[in-house]
């Protein structure tokens, strides 16, 4: 049974990217719901030990929920390169290792491109929101855009694989693109606005 949040909910994101924080409080904007972050709480983040974006979007979800008694939204996100079988994948962020050095997984991902003689790829960014409750329940939403890499990096905005992303429709990567403008195709943003038509309260009249 869907639980819709009732107005004046605060809303716990279990993450500790302030990028991925910046861009969910943007969205949640226009309702009547205050958010917060792990972050915040100084919240452990748990080993992600799931095989899909869905298995650890929920995990994360549920242990933020458990530690902080609020309703708690995870994200799960990545970028799936097809000539590298969709790696990095649910790996993305491991990719980049302990010290979050995304420079470093764009230029593996060109490397890795490259031993097979190739230029760029066909890819698509994946995203699973997963809406905890502390009583143990969950509801989960799912977003995908396609597009192809572009080298070298291009834009100052966005974060992760951003600058080496440009979908489908678009000339620009995610880097080179305001916020507004990346939420016109972004994997998060076609998951949110499920996860809002589902659950959000009412958005604020205009």
């Amino acid at each position: 049974m869907t639980q819709r949040l009732k107005e004046g909910t605060q809303l716990l994101l279990a993450t500790h990217n302030k990028g991925k924080l910046a861009e969910v409080q943007a969205m949640l904007a226009p309702f009547h719901v205050s958010v917060i972050s792990a972050g915040d709480l100084n919240l452990d983040e748990p080993e992600e030990t799931g095989t899909t974006f869905s298995e650890n979007a929920l995990l994360k979800a549920h242990a933020a929920a458990k530690a902080s008694g609020l309703a708690a939204l995870a994200d799960d996100s990545g970028l799936c390169v097809e000539a590298l079988n969709d790696a990095p994948g649910i790996y993305s962020a491991r990719w980049a290792g302990e010290q979050k050095d995304f420079t470093a997984a764009m230029q593996r991902i060109e490397n890795e491109l490259k031993e097979k003689s190739l230029k760029t790829s066909p890819a698509h960014f994946m995203c699973v929101l997963a809406l905890g409750f502390p009583d143990g329940t969950s509801q989960v939403f799912e977003g995908r855009v396609d597009g192809a890499l572009t080298f070298p990096p291009r834009g100052e905005n966005g974060f992760g694989y951003d600058p080496i992303f440009i979908a489908t429709g678009a000339t620009r990567t995610f880097a080179e693109m305001d916020m507004a403008e990346k939420k016109k195709f972004s994997h998060r943003a076609r998951a949110f606005a499920a996860l809002a038509k589902s659950v959000l309260p009412g958005e604020v009249a205009a």
